[in-house]
């Protein structure tokens, strides 16, 4: 048979080939794929809109890191709050003013002595007035 009377016989056009190596089970030529119109606009949609979300969702993760840390700080200086509190309570109580100022200040009741102790061959030891 000759090239043009395969081409238009019957059997040519019903998608039978006469081809040896048809026959044998060899695999048809792959045909090339071609993305549509369609997907090639929906892909560029789907790139524009993943270039688009990276900015806002870095914005997010380190707002969140920065709240984190925030959160953090705010427990911290609560903490300091509460103990600056406490001080000032034990500050306000006149036992604690009273030994304060004998510790620290030297002061004495009318009619008392005072003295320091000084440990031989020491300097004396400061009292802890903080």
């Amino acid at each position: 048979m000759t090239a043009r009377a395969t081409a238009t016989s019957p059997a040519g056009a019903r998608g039978k080939t006469t081809t040896t190596s048809a026959r044998r089970g060899a695999a048809p030529p792959r045909r090339r794929v071609r993305p549509t119109p369609r997907a090639a606009v929906l892909s560029c949609v789907v790139i524009l809109l993943a270039v688009f979300a990276v900015a806002p969702a870095r914005a997010y993760l380190e707002q969140r890191a920065q709240l984190h840390e925030l959160q953090q700080q705010a427990d911290t200086m609560q903490q300091q709050n509460l103990a600056l509190e406490r001080r000032i309570a034990d500050l306000n109580d006149p036992d604690t003013l009273e030994r304060l100022a004998r510790e620290c200040l030297g002061m004495v009741k009318p009619g008392e002595v005072a003295f320091v102790p000084i440990p031989k061959g020491k300097a004396p030891t400061p009292p802890n007035c903080g």
